[in-house]
């Protein structure tokens, strides 16, 4: 069977902006991070933590992608402020807001888990085939540290998510929470269906450290 990269629709209830890696006006740089979301702080002395608005990466540059069969594709971005910070302004905005606006519903699970942090996936499923594709969200698992990570809880974001089924070229889409030990900045790999991710971690790992350093030098010559 031929496979196809992705290129699912842009979801307008996410106001996902693809396009674009050009400089736009800086966002703030004092934006708060999700209470609870793992390893992250305000505290500056973090060597991963930049300022917001100096990035200039794709959502793709920082996503898990897999496609375990029947011509589903999945992608799976990090909604971690050490990683979103490095998109390009458009894109760091639409996934902030994206998040605040489930915000009620992620501090939920948080306490009905007891969790001391959190680890939240923007996970889209897209069908590629004729028919109806089926999925399951939660056989969805992170692997990494050591440990396989199942979703705690599904947040949906796309009507008719809970039906876990999808019309060829449809997107449904939902933020998936994980418990808060998952560190990004270790190999990861994502699995469906017993079949792993094709992205290389240790290459996006690099495309973020050279990032960080560009938008460290953006800011230092803004300022």
């Amino acid at each position: 069977m031929q496979r196809r990269s992705w290129r699912g629709p842009v979801l307008v209830l996410a106001m996902v902006a693809l396009a674009g890696c050009g400089m736009a006006t800086p966002v703030p740089a004092q934006v708060v991070p999700p209470a609870g979301q793992a390893g992250v702080s305000g505290d500056t002395l973090d060597a991963n933590w930049v300022p917001a608005g100096y990035g200039t990466l794709r959502q793709d540059d920082i996503a898990l992608k897999s496609s375990p069969a029947n011509g589903l594709q999945i992608r799976a971005i990090p909604l971690d402020e050490r990683f979103i910070r490095l998109l390009s302004p458009d894109s760091y905005r639409a996934l902030r807001e994206l998040q605040a606006s489930k915000g009620a519903q992620l501090l939920a699970v948080k306490e009905r888990n007891r969790l001391p942090s959190y680890s939240v996936w923007y996970v889209s499923f897209f069908a590629l085939e004729q028919g109806e594709t089926r999925f399951s969200p939660q056989e969805f698992i992170i692997a990494n540290t050591g440990r396989d990570f199942r979703p705690l809880d599904i947040v949906p974001l796309t009507p008719g998510f809970g039906e876990y089924r999808l019309k060829q070229r449809e997107v449904q889409s939902a933020l998936l929470v994980f418990d808060g030990q998952i560190d990004l900045n270790q190999p990861v790999t994502a699995q469906l269906e017993s079949v792993p991710s094709v992205t290389d971690w240790n290459t996006v790992l690099q495309r973020v450290e050279r990032e960080r350093a560009l938008v460290r030098s953006r800011a230092a010559a803004k300022r």
